[in-house]
């Protein structure tokens, strides 16, 4: 049931409602449990604070609270999820002007990134320690992601009949909700929804351990068991120390899998459909670094390309 809401009421209490009438189904619920958590930031910082009295200062300190805490960009994805319940409220006349106007947004000095990715060394090497045995394993789990590139979520939800052996394919066409237990949901994503080519080796070793199993169920979830990232991570975790090479995680084995393809020609096209990118775009802010590095390899071939037309 919504409350009125005037210039009087408290402003995390008119964020909460706009929540719920804006967001609430609208939205995926990982997304959603972001905007809950900047929710619960707003009722920590600001417990008192009346909507009216939402001004460029009383913002600015909010952000200022908040960036004490956080990263530059963490405090910029708060700002941003405030920003337009603030606008709406400013449209219906319960806050005289749009306070974020011009806000600086702030935050901690970023931590020591992890490595995201392995080179090609780095890769086989760790593969090589998988203990791949006749059964299902979370080592066949790390092997899958390291050749498809799936998201970990898509790679829990395949089942044997996505397999297509004969035509060397990979469906992947939902997700497994490992977060809430709900079971099988859509893809992130309409571009999500794609057929990836398997190698040879790949079809010969899955076609015999999928054999026999259950047509429409997860092949890497038991029934009625929790599954955690954090589970699958530590089993990688403890085969990159294993082979001696960085430690990533399993996510870190799709970026890893999209910059060999780059770094072996393939183009940004055919990497982002194979990833399940919604466009381009994406592809080419993800791997911004290993793009740059490729131009500078060109630009050194293109010179030496000319230097021998004399």
């Amino acid at each position: 049931m919504l409350h009125t809401i005037t210039a009087d009421s408290l402003f995390y209490e008119y964020y909460e409602q706009w929540i719920k009438v804006y967001k609430e189904g609208a939205i995926r619920n990982v997304t959603m449990n972001k905007y809950l958590m900047t929710l619960a930031w707003l009722k920590k910082l600001i417990p008192d604070l009346k909507l009216g009295d939402m001004t460029r200062i009383t913002y600015q300190q909010l952000i200022n609270d908040y960036a004490e805490l956080h990263e530059r960009q963490t405090t910029m994805d708060f700002h941003h999820q405030i920003k337009c319940a603030i606008l709406d409220a400013v449209d219906e006349g319960l806050i005289a002007r749009d306070p974020t106007r011009k806000a600086i947004i702030k935050g901690k000095a970023p931590r020591e990134k992890k490595p995201k990715y392995l080179n090609q060394f780095e890769l086989h090497t760790m593969l090589n320690s998988l203990e791949l045995t006749q059964d299902i394993s979370w080592d066949w789990f790390i092997l899958l992601v390291a050749k498809t590139g799936m998201r970990f979520s898509e790679a829990l939800a395949l089942t044997p009949k996505d397999f297509d052996f004969p035509h060397q394919t990979l469906s992947i066409n939902k997700t497994w909700d490992y977060k809430c237990g709900n079971g099988f949901l859509p893809t992130k994503n309409k571009s999500s929804v794609r057929k990836i080519q398997m190698d040879w080796l790949t079809v010969i070793q899955f076609s015999g351990l999928v054999k026999g199993l259950p047509e429409d169920k997860p092949i890497f979830v038991k029934q009625g068991k929790s599954v955690y990232n954090s589970t699958v991570n530590g089993v990688l975790e403890r085969h990159c120390k294993a082979a001696n090479v960085p430690v990533i995680t399993i996510h870190g084995l799709r970026h890893t899998h999209a910059s060999l393809l780059l770094f072996a020609g393939v183009s940004i096209a055919s990497v982002a459909r194979r990833l399940g990118h919604a466009s381009m775009t994406t592809t080419q802010k993800t791997y911004l670094h290993i793009i740059q590095e490729l131009e500078n390899k060109d630009i050194d071939l293109v010179m030496r390309s000319l230097s021998e037309l004399c």
